[in-house]
């Protein structure tokens, strides 16, 4: 059950009730019966760089200084020597305008676009795996405790997705408290809000955990690589590639975290196994999943 004891934990914490977020709607049931529900909002948001238009995403519509400033850190268009001067969102025209102190150009880049396995089709610019031969990750040891606890207190934050569903959740998280809780429809604008507050806020990367509801693809690994996060969890499942990025960068990879259960793919001598499983709550397995140990 979900409770408001531990969103004071929080940097940043969902607002399911925020106004604009869902709207209401009736259908019927299996039975016929009238049913009244919330559904998620999703609405465009266009970001420019300067006078440059980059992107139009679909979103919820929420932070949207943030995903526009982390979707260009993200794409390599902002990195940490850059100025960022002012960010002018505006609601009516659901635009967003990152301005920088120097000129930037990005043609080329624009020229080559890659969909992506997230939700809402995500999209990335340019090489995918650009910069990824430099990233240096940093060899920090991950307590299993702190996963079991992190799980146990995101699993019971009030959110959009307890409220509405059909939609991921990213938490960027440090020891055993989470910080920054983003929602969105795809699971990449969550992490490209999260990113975008820590380069607004200059938050080292260092000793930061990403939590996520959503599966474990190449983008989501490249992602929190390149944003210099060394560990990666998730209640959801691996892809080949999301693996094999994950064990060339270095990055601490644990997927299929349910109760007592997780599986770590890559990283496993990172992690310091202080917790001993039979004394955290398990969660029931589902029907034909019954070879997952």
């Amino acid at each position: 059950m979900a409770t408001n004891d531990n969103i004071s934990e929080y940097l940043i914490a969902p607002r399911p009730s925020r106004t604009g977020l869902t709207r209401g709607v009736t259908g019927t049931d299996q039975n016929g019966d009238k049913i009244d529900l919330n559904v998620v909002e999703e609405r465009p948001l266009t970001i420019y760089l300067n006078a440059q238009e980059i992107v139009t995403a679909m979103t919820i519509g929420d932070y949207p200084e943030y995903l526009a400033l982390g979707f260009l850190r993200n794409q390599g268009m902002l990195d940490d020597s850059e100025t960022v001067t002012r960010v002018d969102y505006d609601d009516e025209l659901s635009v967003v305008v990152v301005r920088t102190k120097s000129k930037t150009t990005f043609e080329d880049k624009l020229q080559k676009k890659t969909r992506t396995s997230g939700c809402a089709v995500g999209t990335v610019f340019g090489d995918m795996m650009d910069g990824l031969d430099q990233v240096k990750l940093p060899d920090v040891r991950t307590r299993t405790s702190d996963l079991y606890t992190l799980a146990a207190k995101i699993n019971r934050t009030p959110s959009l997705y307890l409220q509405a569903g059909a939609i991921h959740g990213t938490v960027l998280c440090q020891g055993d408290r989470p910080l920054v809780y983003m929602e969105d429809v795809g699971r990449h604008n969550a992490v490209d809000k999260i990113a975008g507050w820590m380069f607004s806020q200059k938050v080292s990367a260092d000793d930061k955990i990403l939590y996520t509801t959503g599966r474990l693809t190449s983008e989501m690994v490249i992602k929190t690589a390149l944003m210099g996060i060394p560990v990666l969890a998730s209640r959801s499942g691996f892809t080949a590639w999301g693996v094999e990025i994950a064990q060339q960068v270095g990055l601490t990879l644990i997927g299929r975290m349910k109760g007592q259960r997780f599986v770590c793919l890559s990283g496993e001598e990172r992690l310091l196994r202080d917790a001993d499983p039979q004394s955290v709550p398990d969660e029931p397995r589902k029907s034909g999943r019954k070879g997952h140990k």
